[in-house]
């Protein structure tokens, strides 16, 4: 399949802007835009909160790996996947056969400030969310370093960031 026909799929850890930059990247490319959480939350009629809540993370992997065989079945379109999609192997594998994996990164201090007082990100809700930030990004360095591309969002702008995936993705 040519590349400019291949989904583009925007992973990364949270507070690194994959939902911003996937949707401006698909409108300015033309692309239809997918983001999983919202996909979830839409078929589950419940917040992803909820749903980590009452059913567990375990529960809620099982969904987002539904929901991304959902996604991958599509052409050209821009996807916004959750922080830890890349802890199944499988996950990875759906998405480099599909299409391309853009991996946005920030420094640890950044993604602290973009998301302290955000209560709807689950797996932050506990008494030290930086030191939990900082486990995290540990445990999911092996996993985002397979992305075919990575872009530091630490010190860019959106726009910046965009034009970076469009001019990777061609």
């Amino acid at each position: 399949m040519p590349v400019k026909d291949k989904n583009i799929y925007i992973v990364g850890f949270m507070g690194t802007g994959k939902t911003v930059v996937a949707k401006e990247v698909a409108r300015q490319s033309g692309r239809q835009f997918i983001d999983l959480d919202s996909l979830i939350e839409k078929e589950e009629k419940k917040k992803i909160s909820q749903i980590f809540a009452q059913e567990g993370e375990a529960h809620f992997r099982m969904l987002e790996k539904e929901a991304l065989h959902k996604a991958a079945a599509l052409n050209k379109a821009v996807i916004a996947c959750g922080g830890g999609i890349v802890l199944d192997k499988e996950n990875i594998r759906i998405i480099k056969e599909s299409g391309l994996m853009v991996c946005l990164t920030a420094k640890a201090g950044v993604i602290i400030s973009r998301t302290s007082g955000k209560s709807h990100r689950p797996l932050l809700n506990v008494d030290n969310p930086a030191q939990k930030i900082n486990d995290l990004l540990a445990e999911r360095a092996p996993f985002y370093a397979q992305a075919d591309f990575h872009i530091d969002t630490s010190d860019l702008t959106i726009k910046e960031v965009v034009e970076k995936v469009l001019e990777y993705a061609g």
